[in-house]
């Protein structure tokens, strides 16, 4: 009787079995899309995206690719133009030399500006963190931005899209444990880990994230674990004038780990998905979030932050409860949502099937309206946040 295995077989060992299962079938789908010799890499950009990213027309490219300036694209059937990532970065250099305005093409942090600390947050699963804090670090390292990744998920999603699968990459570690531990911590440099994305490096995660929720109430019963809030803010100072930008994607709870993130973050950002459930779910986080937080900033901890914003993920226009809930937010929240919102759309989802962003994928993959609606959604999105940035710097 097929039925009474479950009730003889003991959980463990079941779970254990369909997680090495799982597993198995990962690798072996991650062996298909990218071969074990094979090293990842970022697709080519048409001329006409590069332009759009720098703000540019394709005419003034093509006319500095003649005059022998800059690098040289690669040339396709028909004569168009493609840009590596690296070439987009050697365009901005190139083209910065004659901008007038300072950080025109190169608008990263200058003289006096602090390193800019994006927390991601939310309580409830399946709001659209990570796929925001994904495409947000990969949109402003495209932008030009020197970007660091923080996956403090334990669940590792944001380190599956850049090419780690945990239980094979990192058996030795190598998370942001790592560098917070108490116990003999490593520089947080041995962690980070380059990306195919240029300009964005990251540290990857996996369920040794874990053991600072353990090991943080020992901690705090001796000495040594009352400022734990301090660790992910101290591990950053350490590498402060490498980058412009962190982003780091928190898990969907409230503890050590995500307190330690906030108490770091100059910025936060709580994804909403726009539905009752969801924002009762996030009126209890936002509930728990201040009490804590309360008692963080009482024992020292620095509570200021540049600016809080609520973004609206996977929404669908022509859903009326959903539109309902949104004013209900911006009747409540005013300018602290932002403006524009992250469509639910398949090509999102359908991009995370192969563990890639929007960004990655070849448009060509699908409908084009399909594509250009959820990118023009998420730039605009992502153009808000870089806004807030510069802001924060005084520009």
């Amino acid at each position: 009787m097929a039925g009474m295995q479950d009730t003889t077989t003991r959980i463990d060992t079941l779970v254990g079995d369909h997680a090495r299962l799982l597993s198995e079938r990962l690798q072996a789908h991650r062996a298909q899309l990218f071969p074990p010799d094979a090293r990842r890499a970022l697709r080519k950009f048409t001329s006409g995206e590069v332009a759009q990213l720098l703000g540019v027309k394709d005419g003034y490219l093509r006319k500095l690719s003649l005059e022998g300036k800059g690098p040289a694209p690669e040339t396709r059937a028909g004569g168009r133009r493609y840009y590596s990532p690296e070439d987009i970065q050697a365009l901005r250099r190139t083209l910065e030399t004659g901008a007038k305005t300072p950080g025109t093409y190169l608008p990263g942090r200058r003289a006096g500006d602090k390193l800019q600390v994006i927390t991601v947050i939310n309580f409830k699963g399946g709001s659209g963190k990570t796929t925001t804090a994904a495409h947000l670090a990969q949109k402003m390292a495209l932008d030009g931005y020197r970007v660091l990744a923080i996956d403090l998920d334990p669940q590792a999603s944001l380190s599956a899209l850049h090419g780690f699968q945990p239980e094979f990459d990192l058996l030795d570690g190598g998370t942001l444990y790592d560098a917070i531990r108490y116990d003999d911590p490593v520089p947080l440099r041995e962690v980070i880990q380059q990306t195919y994305f240029t300009n964005l490096d990251i540290v990857p995660g996996n369920l040794d994230l874990m053991e600072f929720e353990h090991d943080t109430p020992r901690a705090l019963s001796g000495e040594g674990g009352a400022l734990f809030f301090t660790r992910v803010d101290a591990a950053l100072a350490s590498v402060e004038g490498d980058y412009d930008v962190v982003v780091i994607d928190c898990p969907p709870q409230l503890g050590f780990l995500t307190m330690s993130a906030l108490s770091a973050a100059t910025a936060i950002l709580v994804t909403v998905h726009p539905q009752m459930l969801d924002v009762m779910s996030m009126c209890q986080f936002l509930l728990m979030t201040s009490n804590l937080l309360g008692v963080v900033g009482d024992a020292g901890g620095d509570m200021s932050y540049d600016w809080l914003r609520y973004v609206v993920t996977r929404y669908e226009p022509g859903d009326g409860p959903q539109n309902q809930m949104v004013s209900f937010m911006r009747s409540m929240f005013g300018e602290h949502v932002l403006n524009h919102t992250v469509l639910k759309s398949t090509a999102i989802s359908d991009a995370g099937i192969t563990k890639q962003t929007l960004y990655e994928v070849e448009k060509s993959q699908f409908t084009r309206a399909t594509y250009e609606r959820a990118l023009e959604s998420l730039n605009a999105v992502n153009g808000e946040i870089t806004d807030l940035v510069q802001q924060a710097w005084g520009r």
